[in-house]
């Protein structure tokens, strides 16, 4: 090969790289994004380090959710009670406690008269 022919591909060579360092981030950001496992140029996986290490992640995650879970389920009790206060006349309750204060102040002012 003379030095015109490799001045003309030289230009092919750096785009043929470009493109190839440009193809090795892109799939793996797509890999990461898609929680995939990075890998060693061998094909193992680089993240997590050990199986010990994934499924000590998984356990935490099982607990957590399990707590969230109980927590939701014990506002959702909550939230119940609330509606039913508000739907089964619970804003005609205080008004029937105070009926209620009335009546015993009105007797007990009838007794002591």
């Amino acid at each position: 090969m003379d030095y015109a022919t490799l001045e003309m591909l030289s230009p092919v060579f750096v785009v043929a790289t470009a493109l190839g360092i440009g193809g090795w981030v892109f799939n793996n950001w797509l890999r990461m994004r898609h929680g995939y496992p990075l890998e060693s140029s061998w094909g193992k996986a680089i993240y997590p380090k050990d199986n010990n290490e994934a499924q000590a992640r998984v356990q935490l995650l099982t607990q957590e959710n399990a707590q969230l879970r109980a927590e939701i389920g014990a506002i959702k009790d909550r939230l119940a009670s609330v509606e039913r206060i508000v739907t089964d006349q619970g804003y005609d309750v205080a008004r029937q406690i105070e009926g209620l204060r009335d009546a015993r102040n009105g007797i007990g002012h009838e007794v002591t008269q």
